[in-house]
């Protein structure tokens, strides 16, 4: 077969064609489609914290900002696959679960999870604004406070799919665990040049921790036994307080590991809240916590915040795991009314270094326990809160 003949000037011209169709098909290529594909500049944050330290009502700050994609405890489903596991064995697991979620991949669950799933598959996936606004639901606008019932209503049936298309719109995904009980577990994921990784350590008084788990025994006696290392029994009763040691021995080896002697890596990625802080100053507290993050205060979140904070009463037992309308600052010093002073002179003993490590004054007797014009709760000190000042951070290794 005669294949065709151009001249030289034809081939030429050709040649020109081609040439500028590539530099406009490169030139006009679409950008990424999603912060999620511009790695650099997504942001990860991972609130690490303990049962009944006020971690949902953290959540609940990044939940409903517009630009995160929020999940709760997504490490639950974990724990409760593995649940003749220990805390330390499935520290792995979890681990890996976390980083997949953070990129989005929530093909990780299917080793968690039923095949055939929707939405409300994830453990309190209806208190993720995220899950309830578009693409993953129309509940409600993106910009708009989602509320967990009309969320459930509405959203229940949504492909889990969705989770991942929305996630991948966010600029922001944040993940609250209280399943890592040793920063050094999540290095490799602080030192990955995928991820940008931020801590936000939330930590609470032993005693008001005590008290609160103490009503919500029940829901938490599998992950108790699973932090004493029970091989599969529940725990609802710990009158030795075996529980709390190991809550408290796991912020102080925290918080040691990101404040005495912190690797590089960690420059600007670690802060520390207290949340007795939060309910006294919320929105001078938040606001920070937001700059560290890369967030900012919108009006909106404001009013919900102050709504939210100034309510009446310390909740009730059904409440234990939602974000109501409290006092917070009632909520923080219910411990002092609630708890018989043994019980508070047996956490004190066995949380010792954790109240002097995050700055909780020890009571010596009844008297001044049910005192509140004696503040337990002291002056932090100038590296409490995050592990380098901004001089210092941007001095360089």
């Amino acid at each position: 077969m005669r294949m065709p003949r151009f001249s030289s000037k034809t081939a030429t011209t050709l040649l020109l064609a081609q040439t500028i169709c590539l530099l406009l098909f490169v030139v006009y290529q679409p950008g990424p489609s999603s912060p999620a594909e511009t790695g650099s500049k997504r942001v990860h944050v991972l609130v690490l914290s303990s049962w009944r330290s006020g971690s949902s009502f953290v959540g609940q700050l990044f939940s409903q900002h517009p630009d995160v994609f929020y999940l709760m405890e997504p490490a639950w489903h974990v724990w409760t696959t593995l649940w003749r596991g220990s805390a330390t064995a499935l520290h792995m697991a979890v681990r890996d679960l976390v980083r997949s979620v953070f990129l989005c991949d929530m093909d990780v669950f299917d080793a968690y999870m039923p095949q055939n799933r929707n939405l409300s598959a994830f453990f309190k996936w209806e208190v993720s604004r995220a899950l309830c606004s578009p693409p993953a639901c129309s509940a409600f606008p993106r910009g708009a406070i989602s509320k967990e019932n009309a969320c459930r209503t509405l959203c229940t049936r949504q492909p889990f799919s969705l989770a991942q298309e929305a996630c991948r719109s966010y600029s922001h995904v944040v993940l609250k665990e209280v399943r890592f009980f040793n920063l050094k577990v999540l290095y490799p994921l602080l030192r990955d040049p995928v991820l940008n990784l931020h801590i936000v350590h939330l930590v609470r008084d032993p005693r008001a921790v005590l008290r609160s788990r103490e009503a919500a025994a029940q829901l938490l006696a599998l992950d108790s036994g699973i932090v004493l290392g029970t091989h599969g029994k529940w725990v609802e009763a710990d009158p030795h307080l075996h529980l709390m040691r190991e809550v408290c021995r796991s912020h102080v080896r925290i918080a040691e590991a990101a404040t005495l002697k912190p690797p590089p890596f960690l420059r600007g990625r670690y802060r520390l809240v207290r949340f007795e802080d939060l309910a006294r100053e919320p929105l001078a507290e938040i606001r920070a916590l937001y700059a560290f993050t890369g967030l900012s205060l919108t009006p909106q979140l404001e009013t919900w915040i102050r709504n939210i904070t100034h309510g009446s009463g310390i909740g009730k037992a059904f409440e234990a795991f939602q974000t109501s309308s409290r006092n917070a600052q009632n909520v923080s010093q219910a411990w002092r009314h609630a708890l018989p002073f043994t019980k508070i002179r047996h956490v004190q003993k066995v949380c010792a270094s954790a109240l002097q490590l995050l700055g909780y004054r020890p009571v010596y007797s009844e008297d001044e326990q049910h005192d509140l014009t004696v503040d337990l709760v002291l002056p932090r000190g100038p590296k409490h809160f995050s592990w380098a000042s901004s001089d210092s951070e941007n001095s360089g290794p």
